[in-house]
């Protein structure tokens, strides 16, 4: 086939013709100096050419051949490549920046018309495709959506350190677009983006002061590691991105485990002794590839704008920055209402030149104005001295129905933060190329429009929120209890309320106490502060000859400043850091010395929170969230989701409830307690625990028999309720009380070997109590009536331990016997007691029946029948339970003899039965006297007796 294809293109003269006059060319001059072509002959296409049209023979394929440039060098133990030249040609600069398997891609492109604006339109992009590790995105549509949050992070991250180094004035649009292209999972390809990115704007003709170089450092062990991969970086208590010139640093970004000043400092340094090291390639690959720089016309303010300007506002301006009564807004009116004096001057003298870039000249003499006052003067906008922190105010608590809330205010700064509790499955499932899948606690930072007393509109993610919500979230996250300790999955919310400077660091404040507030157990407070830079300049070196510190800067101070330098941490230590500068670098000393008076200052203001919550709160069971862990079989696993899920996802929905399974473990998250039992109802019914003598259950009745009920329980495990225990009341007929379908709240009260199961109801129900001396009286009063003869059976003292209660209510007291001398058993004929009987039936311990029931859950009614019918033996007449009462001691005599036991003749016409132990069958015979008690009743009423041993 690829024979065949070479002998048509032969033939044909025009296409020859044209390929050979279009390898003729230079194509450097075409490409740029990047790519090329080369002449090759080869031999089965010339021998086809020959055997075929011997003209065509001396023609021959032209290959493209592109020439790219490249360079190789090492930081650490890792080889990094920077390659220009073979992808993105045509844009205006453009870097495959490799470090063993992982390689990114840099473009870079800007406008060519005039700008026409007052600011830098810089544009970075970052994303990350799946297809970098071989993966197919599992979207509907199956393509990469919006960017996440952690593109736009690294966006940022690319944006801040070489945003600084663009000419003052250039105002032209440029796009910056970075894109993974393989990932090996080691290395996070974020530094690696931003130094690509440095290296492409060296190559483009875009006027920048650069190149930077971009490093992490880690620390294990006491130790530090250069570009550590996503493992190491899973051990580390120090996670430091370093952005910097040759000399000066231009962004830091860190997360630490509380990591001291001193410590951070001796990484600090060593970050910038190997991020030069990113400089010397950049700019040989440049020498070799690279485009000469354009001449961009620059936007700036002429001198003779900003003398005129300067005369007209600064008096004016200078009296407002000198009144510390100004609010924010009241100090921005009385600006704006300057300015717009100084436009009607300019109008009045029809200077068009200046009215067109007049905000831009007021701004820099207001610029001018402040920065003169803090050098000189050591003065501040608000009156305040350089190191002193705003009035702070602090509350929790403040909305109680919610997990945890608080409240923080430093100076006109207002932040509100909620915390949410959840399940583990609640956690944020993460879609990066590197990284953990899933994170359990996040922080969502939102700053309204009100905030600032502005109208706006509410969009999708904003990299402003992402980045400040994301540097509180590193902050926190380093003093929350380990996951094993803490499985819950927690969610902080931070509304900036009003807005005058670190609103990010008050949200690491109030996050901290909404934190504590929810009961959660930090391991400390953290705080943070902001801290600011004014610094005077020498006009020629560029070199800085004086600079003021500021602890805790005002949004005016943060717009008129040089530096923003976020520092967040606990007493112990630092654990977050985020640094934006707005020259073209600060001296590595210069950031160091700023540790300390931000150290003095988070101090201030731990003391302000410990005092509103210094320990975790307990939470309140009717609004706290409860969590339950229960392990449970594969099995019962597999029954509780039902199939696709339908019965887990009923009950989260009837309920409110979240359910989070893993390894065999169920965890339970609901809003209160109520909703906690209610699902644990629900789960208990479909799957069952582990069944406890003593533990309480609901169990729904599914058969009723004679001798009690059959209940369906624990998910699906039969129990019986015997009729003896259903009621502290004596209990007839089982219907009486239960019905089949009907739901009931039972104990367990015994479970043998087979796994029977025997359930109560009155073990539930409340024990009514009655005044046992008055039930004495009113019984012998009653009894006293009747004329008929009462029979002692035996005049004996209570036994050690024996139930006081019990005895004294199934006894009738004798007229003229003192209470110590009461018989412990009294038998009685029916007409002679009926008055008795009755009040005998109010009294709780009223004898029943207390047979044991080994096999209660697993018995049909035909075994329960025949067991009933063993234990009664053949009688005369029916019996009465109530004529006899438990523990009697009576002489009997032997009525029967029968084949498993007696029939004894207790008295009074009352029949009485003996079962014989085991197999003894010892020799009886009809008229023996025998000394029995009274130990239990049949289910018919027929009393059971055993023989008592003499002492």
């Amino acid at each position: 086939m690829a024979m065949s294809c070479m002998l048509v293109r032969a033939r044909d003269p025009l296409r020859s013709s044209f390929r050979h006059l279009y390898t003729s060319f230079n194509s450097r001059a075409l490409c740029c100096g990047r790519s090329g072509f080369a002449s090759f002959s080869s031999s089965s296409s010339v021998l086809a050419d020959r055997t075929t049209d011997p003209a065509s023979a001396s023609v021959s394929a032209g290959v493209k051949v592109l020439e790219t440039f490249r360079e190789d060098f090492e930081i650490g133990s890792r080889l990094i490549t920077l390659e220009t030249g073979k992808i993105a040609r045509f844009a205006n600069g453009a870097v495959v920046l490799g470090m063993e398997e992982t390689k990114v891609l840099s473009t870079v492109a800007s406008s060519k018309g005039d700008a026409l604006r007052d600011f830098l339109p810089l544009t970075v992009d970052y994303q990350e495709k799946q297809f970098a590790q071989g993966v197919i995105p599992n979207t509907y549509m199956r393509r990469e959506g919006a960017p996440k949050e952690r593109e736009l992070l690294c966006g940022r991250l690319i944006d801040r350190p070489i945003r600084p180094l663009f000419p003052k004035g250039f105002y032209h649009e440029v796009q910056i677009m970075a894109s993974v292209l393989s990932s090996d999972g080691n290395q996070d390809p974020d530094v690696m983006a931003a130094n690509a990115t440095s290296a492409a704007l060296m190559l483009s003709d875009i006027p920048w002061s650069g190149p930077i170089g971009l490093i992490r450092i880690g620390r294990i062990s006491g130790q530090f590691i250069l570009n550590p991969t996503m493992d190491e970086l899973s051990l580390s208590d120090l996670n430091l991105v370093y952005a910097c010139t040759k000399d000066k640093t231009l962004m830091m970004d860190v997360q630490a485990r509380e990591i001291s000043e001193k410590d951070l400092e001796a990484g600090l340094r060593l970050a910038h002794t190997e991020a030069v090291k990113y400089l010397e390639p950049q700019i040989k690959l440049a020498a070799k590839a690279g485009k000469n720089k354009k001449e961009y016309k620059l936007s700036m303010v002429s001198d003779r704008t900003l003398e005129k300007v300067r005369d007209l506002a600064a008096a004016p301006i200078g009296a407002v920055f000198t009144d510390p009564s100004y609010g924010k807004f009241e100090r921005g009116e009385a600006l704006e209402n300057i300015a717009q004096d100084v436009k009607k001057v300019l109008e009045e003298e029809g200077d068009e030149e200046s009215l067109k870039v007049l905000p831009k000249a007021v701004d820099t003499v207001r610029k001018q104005i402040v920065r003169k006052r803090v050098i000189e003067e050591g003065s501040r906008v608000d009156g305040r001295r350089l190191d002193e922190v705003r009035p702070i105010f602090c509350e929790v608590r403040n909305l109680p129905i919610l997990h945890g809330s608080s409240l923080f205010s430093r100076g006109d700064t207002q932040v509100l933060c909620t915390v949410t509790l959840g399940a583990p499955g609640d956690a944020q499932r993460l879609e990066s190329l590197v990284g953990p899948p899933t994170k359990r606690f996040m922080l969502h930072y939102s700053f309204p429009p009100f905030s600032i007393n502005e109208v706006g509109k509410r969009t999708g993610l904003n990299r402003r929120e992402v980045g400040h919500g994301t540097l509180a979230e590193k902050a926190l996250l380093a003093v929350l209890p380990p996951e094993e300790d803490f499985p819950y999955t927690v969610r902080v919310n931070s509304e900036v309320m009003a807005s005058d400077g670190s609103t990010s660091m008050a949200t690491v404040c109030g996050g901290s106490m909404a934190l504590l507030d929810a009961g959660i157990p930090l391991r400390e407070h953290v705080a943070g502060i902001s801290v600011g830079l004014v610094s005077q300049v020498d006009s020629i070196s560029g070199e800085i000859k004086d600079y003021r510190i500021l602890t805790d800067i005002l949004g005016l101070e943060d717009h008129l400043g040089d530096m923003d330098f976020k520092i967040a941490g606990t007493r112990n230590g630092i654990t977050a850091i985020q640094l934006d500068i707005k020259p073209a670098g600060i001296p590595l000393d210069i950031i160091c010395e700023c540790l300390e008076p931000a150290y003095k200052g988070r101090l201030q203001i731990l003391h302000h929170m410990e005092r509103e919550i210094s320990a975790p709160r307990t939470r309140d069971n009717r609004h706290g969230p409860q969590l339950a862990t229960i392990k449970y079989s594969n099995d019962a696993i597999r029954r509780l989701i039902g199939p696709l899920g339908v019965l887990k996802r009923k009950i989260e929905e009837e309920t409110g409830a979240r359910l989070s399974v893993s390894d065999g473990i169920l965890t339970i998250v609901a809003k209160n307690q109520a909703v906690m039992d209610k699902v644990q109802e629900k789960i208990d019914f479909i799957v069952g625990r582990e069944i406890e003598v003593g533990g309480i259950y609901k169990g729904v009745v599914t058969s009723v028999k004679e001798y009690g009920a059959f209940v369906e329980f624990n998910g699906g495990q039969q129990g019986l309720l015997h009729i003896s225990e259903l009621s502290h009341e004596p209990v007839s007929r089982v219907t009486d009380v239960v019905s089949v379908g009907q739901q009931l709240t039972l104990m367990c009260i015994s479970q043998d070997v087979r796994g029977n199961i025997k359930l109560s109801l009155k073990a539930t129900l409340p024990q009514r109590k009655l005044n046992s001396q008055n039930v004495l009286d009113q019984c012998s009063s009653s009894a006293n009536d009747t004329s008929n003869t009462r029979v002692s059976i035996e005049d004996k003292p209570n036994e050690p331990g024996e139930d006081n209660s019990q005895l004294k209510s199934s006894t009738l007291v004798k007229h003229k016997t003192s209470v110590s001398s009461v018989p412990s058993v009294v038998i009685r004929s029916a007409d002679e007691c009926d008055e008795a009987d009755k009040c005998a039936e109010t009294l709780k311990s009223s004898a029943k029946s207390n047979k044991k029931m080994s096999n209660s859950n697993k018995r049909s009614k035909s075994e329960y029948d025949s067991s009933a019918s063993d234990e009664v033996a053949e009688k005369e007449e029916p019996i009465n339970a109530k004529k006899l009462k438990l523990g009697a001691k009576l002489t009997a005599k032997v009525h029967q003899v029968r084949a498993r036991g007696l029939v004894l003749d207790l008295g009074n016409g009352i029949r009485g039965m003996y079962r014989f132990e085991a197999t003894k069958n010892p020799e009886y015979d009809v008229g023996d006297e025998l000394f029995v008690e009274c130990t239990s009743f049949s289910t018919k009423g027929v009393p059971v007796m055993s023989l008592v041993k003499d002492d």
